[in-house]
């Protein structure tokens, strides 16, 4: 699987090394982005030019939530459970401690499901 469909698409499963993979990827690029974004608006204080590194920095972020959510999703395929799962990551004190066990540490299903072939068997 390419980058592009590892990060882009919700279609398929993924194992946990590349869930984690393309975790830490979109976290980097957030972090550089966000260092970056405060170098120059400590530099050029506040002016137009901070204003307009302010949105591109955020568009940056909200740019990285389809990445961060497809791996989620491929990840719960993986568990052979509905991609809707992600959303459990909102529910308040548990739901982000239960999407961290359910997609970075359980092992998927062996073998196929009916979300794809077992992304361990596959070359």
């Amino acid at each position: 699987m390419d980058y592009k469909a590892l990060l882009f698409s919700a279609e398929g499963r993924i194992n946990r090394a590349k869930f984690w993979g393309g975790s830490v990827l979109v976290a980097v690029i957030v972090l550089v982005v966000a260092g970056i974004a405060a170098l120059i608006i400590s530099a050029v204080g506040d002016s137009a030019i901070a204003t307009i590194i302010g949105i591109i920095a955020a568009i940056v972020y909200l740019g990285a939530i389809w990445p961060a959510v497809c791996l989620g999703i491929k990840r719960f395929h993986d568990r052979n459970k509905s991609g809707w799962w992600v959303l459990i990551q909102f529910v308040p004190i548990i739901g982000a401690f239960w999407y961290l066990i359910e997609a970075g540490f359980l092992k998927g299903t062996d073998g196929p499901n009916q979300f794809g072939p077992d992304p361990l068997q596959v070359g």
